[in-house]
């Protein structure tokens, strides 16, 4: 009666196919070894490699604001960012103020809205002349559409002043924005001087025969 075969060796198989595959490099084993398993029709879950994988790009959100798609940049204090902005007027000031205080300061002096008090601090921090009603100084720029009103006696910056902050200065006006400049009125014209009638000119002309006789 015949022997029978030996069974086959599980690790014996493992120690052929390892010390085949040793000569190659990652990526070639991988590929080697898909390819025997498709051989054999054996279906294995895709295993990705860290080290070819390609790297995804995040991506963009859209419908973001304006603030939010400008770089970010190193932290300044408020005095800097003003003179970086440059704000043409008072109503930009406080929107610019505004912004930094929701933006750009330090996370332990951020704040979603400011106040008058907030805006007459921030002249003193940014060397700006202090303003003599800065709670008017904010109604003025509600009035231009930079800003809302948000708690009582607090206000917070929109769309249209982020874009004037970020996109626009330190010039410029950006779209949205109601121009406060008054229309100024035509000068009148000098009116002209009368021309003598020719009735006139004959009396003079007989008053001077006159006196001559």
């Amino acid at each position: 009666m015949p022997a029978e075969p030996d069974a086959p060796d599980d690790l014996e198989a493992v120690r052929s196919v390892v010390a085949a595959l040793e000569p190659f490099d990652a990526r070639d084993r991988a590929r080697i070894v898909r390819w025997a398993c498709e051989k054999l029709s054996i279906t294995v879950p895709a295993v990705v490699n860290p080290a070819v994988a390609e790297p995804q790009l995040p991506t963009q959100p859209t419908n973001l604001p304006a603030a939010a798609l400008v770089q970010p940049s190193a932290k300044r204090d408020l005095r800097t960012f003003i003179a970086e902005k440059a704000p043409a007027n008072d109503s930009h000031f406080a929107t610019a103020v505004a912004y930094y205080y929701q933006f750009e300061a330090p996370e332990s002096e951020r704040k979603n809205a400011i106040t008058a008090s907030d805006l007459t601090e921030a002249c003193r921090l940014a060397d700006r002349a202090r303003l003599q009603h800065p709670g008017q100084t904010l109604r003025n720029a509600i009035r231009d559409g930079l800003l809302d009103r948000a708690e009582r006696g607090a206000y917070k910056i929109n769309a249209v002043g982020e874009n004037l902050v970020a996109m626009t200065l330190p010039t410029g006006t950006p779209r949205g924005t109601k121009s406060t400049a008054k229309p100024r009125r035509p000068a009148k014209k000098a009116g002209r001087v009368a021309k003598p009638s020719a009735g006139k000119k004959a009396t003079k002309a007989t008053t001077r025969r006159a006196k001559r006789g």
